[in-house]
């Protein structure tokens, strides 16, 4: 399966501690390949696409294995959440009746958050606006249970649960109607190393608990057809660009240089732990 495969590629890295240099994940992109006709050719892949399809892929791979095994050690109960457990987190949806002021609310979970940009914004802004209240009337009146009608409302979105990993994905690539193609948002966002969610329920557990940065997918390119890919990861407190087998450090200072609306490429997902 594609989950053992990425699993047996990170054991051989962690249990190897003395090899130098790089190791090829040539089993895993097989493995990919086989299970996904859309990697079998050169054309370029998204990076969120794909972190989306690998973690749903390892819930699917699990959960088929838990069926078949059926032994009900509890070990692929474990394993099953391993991905929720890191990523999962919870939205919902709130929508207050402008008439008699009741409030409904929907839950969701997510896996990560896809946030608007702008230019000249700050990761902080994009998720203030993500979490602005939107107002439902005219044609997009709201049904109120309460009043039994159409009514106009207020809807906002708030995080009930917070994920230990927050994965934030910037959407730099926009389809553009008049030109019927989809471009590239090169646009500089700012992004702390350090976070704090504001958008939470009023009851969220540990609501104010601190996000720090510790890797970054970084776009270099600018189409969103083709490109290149390259993650800078902090490890025992240094930064590193991986940058296919060209793996070296780089000093803190260095990370605004990936804001965007430079030649060093945009930040495209990034990567917050609790």
């Amino acid at each position: 399966s594609l989950f053992s495969a990425l699993r047996s590629l990170f054991l051989h890295i962690s249990t190897h501690p003395s090899d130098k240099g790089t190791v090829a994940p040539s089993a895993f992109i097989e493995q990919l390949r086989r299970v996904n006709e859309l990697f079998r050719s050169t054309m370029h892949q998204d990076a969120h696409e794909f972190f989306n399809y690998l973690l749903n892929k390892i819930v699917e791979e699990i959960e088929e294995d838990r069926k078949v095994s059926q032994h009900g050690s509890g070990s692929a109960d474990d394993y099953s959440t391993l991905v929720h457990k890191l990523f999962e987190g919870t939205l919902t949806s709130e929508t207050r009746c402008l008439t008699c002021e009741t409030v409904s609310s929907r839950d969701e979970s997510f896996i990560d958050l896809s946030i608007d940009i702008e230019q000249n914004s700050s990761v902080t802004a994009c998720l203030r606006q993500f979490s602005a209240s939107e107002m439902l009337c005219q044609r997009n009146k709201f049904f109120c249970d309460a009043c039994c009608d159409l009514q106009e409302a207020e809807k906002r979105m708030k995080i009930k649960k917070l994920p230990n990993v927050l994965a934030l994905h910037l959407k730099r690539f926009k389809y553009q109607e008049d030109s019927n193609k989809y471009i590239k948002l090169s646009y500089r966002v700012a992004f702390p190393l350090q976070l704090r969610l504001f958008n939470t329920v009023d009851d969220a557990e540990d609501a104010d608990r601190l996000y720090n940065l510790f890797a970054i997918v970084v776009h270099l390119g600018n189409g969103p057809h083709h490109g290149h890919y390259i993650s800078i990861i902090k490890t025992l407190g240094t930064w590193f660009v991986f940058d296919d087998d060209n793996v070296y450090p780089i000093p803190e200072k260095d990370i605004p240089k990936y804001y965007g609306d430079s030649n060093a490429g945009s930040a495209y997902v990034l990567y917050y732990e609790a």
